[in-house]
């Protein structure tokens, strides 16, 4: 009972603070700096909004943030990640919407939560009963500190890529997945039945994800119609030529683009379709 008295003191305390502050005009950096990053991932966003706190010579994890609690993963508010688009955490279906990101450390395996409460401040009056999903991961130890508590974005991939957070000496990586080649594929189809088809764009999805080669190679020289005097449409087109097989239409394509690019004086596509080039003679 007095836990709870205390805490509804300390939330008034700071709620009529801010209003004080604010009623007087009067602006201060905060302790824990905001931060709020986005990135884009298969088809869609990823958005993150939370505060960073720094280590400032104290021991984090274990100490200041005790094992096996809920942590609301930052400083202040909740943190909030917001997915456009549905994923996979860590294998596991997580639906498109915003959520409050909170974690339970501990020294060998952490609880990373997804949870409804995005309007809390911190972890005070954090419900399980709110939770969307829970994921297990283990935590990675650190050479170098992090003074910063930090969450970024890493090893990312059309369909891949790494949630990391980083405080003190420890790294937590929480993988996530898409499943966009389904939906790529379909837009292309679709794109295909229109008037303004997009040969180039399409050939390169199909040459990078392992699609049929014939098929982009035949894109390929539709879209060397539609811009015969760039040579980038011709470094693709050989790309595509080499990885069939093809090395003698591979090594023409890429003179051809040479040529070009040195004539309009583009120096990147004259290095590019060079090493393109040399590529065919090994």
């Amino acid at each position: 009972m007095k836990s709870s008295i205390k805490l509804v003191l300390v939330l008034f305390v700071l709620v009529v603070l801010g209003e004080n502050l604010k009623a007087q005009g009067l602006k201060m950096p905060q302790p824990s700096t905001p931060q709020t990053i986005s990135q884009d991932f298969g088809l869609g966003k990823i958005s993150v909004s939370y505060s960073r706190p720094n280590v400032k010579g104290r021991k984090i994890f274990g100490a200041l943030e005790p094992y096996d609690k809920v942590w609301r993963t930052g400083a202040n508010s909740a943190t909030v990640v917001k997915f456009t688009d549905a994923i996979k955490v860590e294998g596991k279906d997580l639906p498109a919407g915003e959520y409050a990101l909170f974690t339970i450390p501990g020294k060998t395996e952490w609880t990373i939560i997804f949870n409804k409460g995005t309007k809390e401040w911190g972890a005070y009056t954090y419900s399980e009963a709110n939770d969307v999903l829970r994921v297990k991961v283990k935590p990675v130890a650190l050479k170098e500190k992090v003074e910063t508590f930090t969450i970024q974005f890493a090893d990312v991939y059309d369909a891949s890529a790494k949630m990391q957070l980083s405080w003190e000496n420890t790294l937590v990586n929480v993988n996530l997945s898409t499943d966009v080649d389904q939906r790529v594929m379909a837009n292309i189809a679709e794109a295909m039945k229109g008037d303004k088809k997009p040969y180039f764009q399409s050939a390169i999805y199909y040459y990078s994800n392992g699609k049929d080669l014939k098929t982009a190679l035949e894109w390929m020289n539709e879209a060397e119609k539609q811009m015969t005097d760039a040579p980038w449409v011709k470094l693709w087109k050989g790309r595509v030529q080499l990885k069939m097989g093809d090395k003698a239409g591979a090594a023409k394509t890429a003179q051809e683009g040479i040529e070009i690019a040195t004539k309009i004086k583009n120096d990147e596509y004259i290095r590019l379709n060079t090493q393109l080039l040399e590529q065919t003679k090994r």
